[in-house]
């Protein structure tokens, strides 16, 4: 189970470590907006919007890495006084309750749009802007892939933490 576990962390974190580039590119390429526009009296839609579509690439791709290292935002308020197990059995709940369902669901009820999206190779969002709006949907079946491979991910090894309480029981 860890070999898989494992196995799901590294394509988090092959994609995280890629989206972190978003960032510096984002704020070079918001730097060269205002820098055409104030200076040089240039301004252009498609470079406003590549700002924007690396914005929610940044987002959407590095979901799953931020679960993978534990960044993502937590409601502490018991959570950092439990047990192992007790932490265990939250996390368990939560990824199989709440956070799988949620990211089947929006996956399930986002695809016929993204489909649809890719069918008519839909255009900018607006006159002048990226043709690929396609593309930006594309990442929200990404977003909902990533988060469910980490999620799986972490509940295999909130079973493994189980699996070692009860031999431990068993054997003390």
């Amino acid at each position: 189970m860890e070999k898989c576990a494992s196995f799901l962390d590294q394509i988090n974190h092959r994609v995280g470590m890629t989206a972190r580039w978003f960032a510096l590119l984002m704020v070079l390429l918001q730097f060269g907006v205002v820098l055409l526009r104030y200076v040089f009296g240039f301004s252009s839609i498609a470079l406003n919007e590549s700002v924007l579509y690396l914005h929610a690439a940044l987002f959407m791709l590095g979901a799953g890495y931020t679960l993978l290292i534990d960044d993502h935002v937590r409601v502490d308020i018991f959570y950092s006084g439990l047990t192992r197990q007790g932490k265990a059995k939250i996390d368990a709940f939560g990824h199989s309750l709440l956070l799988l369902p949620s990211m089947l669901a929006l996956l399930y009820w986002s695809w016929p749009s993204v489909r649809n999206s890719w069918a008519i190779w839909e255009g900018p969002l607006s006159v002048g802007g990226i043709p690929a709006l396609w593309l930006m949907k594309s990442l929200i079946p990404a977003f909902c892939l990533l988060l469910i491979i980490q999620s799986l991910a972490c509940l295999l090894r909130q079973i493994l933490v189980f699996v070692s309480m009860k031999r431990q029981e068993q054997d003390g």
